[in-house]
């Protein structure tokens, strides 16, 4: 089978296409996988050094850039369009599979011109811009959350949850203090950085109680760093974690933002968290991830502008107290948890063929 993989700009939408092109060639090494996205992307860094081939396009996005953005965007689409239907032909896929953001739209478009069954997936409860405009012309939408058919009316709806980056967590030795997980996505969370740094000097008294592993992001490391240095604590403190599956495995409790890939990535492996949805998300759907894990008690959300030290503080000596609860809530993760949703993509597409 030949398969492109339409889409990124973020790792939220790049990392479970990943996913599911190593569940492709998991089940049959010969298949060819093409991956079509922007220089700008996140794409752009990360395939090379997986092994994938890229194309990319010049498509821009569209959503929130106002007037002049859309004009600019719109002008970028038929040049866009005519280098995918000359991807399509020359890489003559089998099928497209839309990863969401702006580079897929073009891509969908042209396989569906040229005849090629399409897919998409949708990571959010709430559908971006792209798929939801998109989603009347394509075979299947994968969607992670059961909330997500009310905006689907027309497509063919497939509830497969969001492909993770691992099968399973390393087996990893825990340390025998709690293990405080804190990240802001890859580019950090300066409003998370600063609240954990004031929460902790609310809790000198617990300094031996717990372990703190914080990404910061490249913008607030040294400031992060710095803080860090005056406090009390044993933490290891980075810019970025590479070995983000050991993070996990170490991790009582996580202290995130609430993407996509980051919830999925949580209930797959049944890790208690507090969310703080990114405010500025289009559609703010990251508070829509967040509340389906609340509303299950698999996580407790803290909305971006009530977050402050005090309430951090509070809340990390409550479940440092109260281990029966986080068990409790980890436990409510895990049922949520879709960790055979690549396999189930990837069942779906075969599936496809054969129709």
């Amino acid at each position: 089978m030949r398969v492109i993989l339409a889409g990124g700009g973020t790792g939220g939408h790049l990392f479970p296409g990943l996913a599911v092109a190593r569940e492709f060639q998991r089940r049959d090494p010969n298949v060819e996988i093409l991956f079509v996205g922007t220089a700008q992307g996140i794409e752009f860094r990360v395939l090379p050094r997986e092994g994938f081939k890229l194309e990319t396009l010049t498509v821009k996005g569209i959503k929130g850039r106002g007037v002049r953005g859309w004009c600019d965007a719109l002008y970028g689409v038929p040049a866009s369009l005519w280098r995918s239907l000359a991807i399509i032909k020359k890489f003559y896929p089998d099928r497209v599979i839309g990863l969401g953001g702006y580079a897929s739209g073009p891509v969908l478009l042209a396989g569906r011109l040229a005849g090629v069954p399409c897919a998409i997936m949708e990571q959010n409860l709430r559908p971006g811009f792209t798929n939801k405009l998109l989603a009347r012309w394509v075979e299947r939408v994968f969607t992670s959350y059961a909330g997500s058919a009310e905006f689907f009316s027309r497509a063919r709806i497939v509830e497969t949850g969001n492909p993770v980056r691992w099968q399973r967590l390393p087996a990893i030795a825990k340390q025998e203090k709690f293990s405080l997980l804190v990240f802001g996505g890859s580019a950090g969370a300066r409003r998370i950085n600063y609240a954990v740094v004031d929460a902790l000097k609310q809790l000198a008294d617990l300094k031996d109680a717990f372990f703190i592993t914080h990404q910061t992001g490249e913008s607030d490391y040294p400031a992060i760093r710095e803080a860090y240095a005056g406090l009390p604590f044993d933490a290891k403190v980075t810019p970025f974690i590479e070995a983000m599956d050991e993070a996990y495995a170490l991790a009582d409790l996580v202290l995130c933002r609430a993407g996509a890939t980051t919830v999925a990535e949580l209930t797959a492996f049944g890790k208690a968290a507090i969310l703080v949805p990114y405010p500025y998300a289009i559609y703010d759907h990251q508070r829509g991830n967040a509340r389906a894990l609340a509303e299950r008690g698999a996580a407790e959300m803290i909305l971006d502008q009530d977050l402050n030290g005090a309430l951090l503080a509070e809340k990390i000596r409550g479940y440092l107290s109260d281990r029966v609860r986080i068990a409790r809530m980890a436990q409510a993760a895990r049922e949520m948890g879709r960790p055979d949703a690549a396999a189930r993509i990837v069942d779906e597409c075969y599936a496809m063929a054969r129709a």
